[in-house]
């Protein structure tokens, strides 16, 4: 199997059915397959290697005691992507003087744990041309402007590697029976944070 752009990869683990000389040679990855599901690699992008964020998130967010304190945000996918955003969800680890949130969601559930703290804007999919937003007031105790905590996103998106590594080609040899050959592509967000 060869890569497109196989010098993305940094800090590559290989499943031991990997032939390591060939891979350090030619940038090959021979291998024999063993029996059921495996993974075949384990990889970081090397962080010269700037990734496009697939992703954008708008906000205006006012922590102050007494009145006026209010969120407002609009997540959606960049216009260059052309994929959709699906298990799309936001998360705020709201400060503790922050006692109630009460947002309406143009999509999806939104919850606030007043115990944990925790603001939740579950929205699933989002659909190209339609970004979802929320917005509306928070309560907060004291009298003092409080500091806004960082977004946290998770999502997925099908058919889409956004660091540009991808399969060539896959050859297959000593086998009678011609094999279906197709690849599946999946980005998904990791610890993804947007500072407020």
């Amino acid at each position: 199997m060869t890569l497109v752009n196989p010098r993305l990869l940094d800090d590559v683990s290989f499943h031991p059915c990997v032939r390591f000389k060939r891979w350090e040679n030619e940038r090959v990855l021979s291998f024999v397959p063993p029996d059921g599901n495996f993974r075949l690699l384990s990889y970081h992008i090397a962080t010269q290697n700037m990734v496009a964020i697939p992703i954008y998130v708008r906000h205006c967010i006012v922590l102050k005691g007494g009145t006026g304190s209010r969120i407002e945000m609009t997540v959606g996918p960049k216009q260059s992507m052309g994929k959709i955003l699906e298990d799309v969800v936001v998360e705020m680890s709201m400060p503790k003087a922050v006692l109630n949130c009460n947002l309406v969601p143009s999509q999806g559930k939104c919850t606030f744990d007043p115990t944990s703290h925790l603001l939740q804007w579950t929205i699933g999919k989002i659909e190209l041309g339609k970004p979802p937003n929320i917005k509306g007031t928070v309560s907060v105790s004291g009298t003092t402007t409080i500091e806004t905590p960082p977004i946290s996103l998770r999502f997925r998106i099908n058919q889409l590697a956004v660091s540009g590594l991808k399969v060539n080609r896959l050859d297959m040899y000593g086998e009678k029976y011609k094999p279906f050959k197709g690849v599946k592509y999946i980005t998904k967000a990791g610890k993804f944070q947007v500072r407020t």
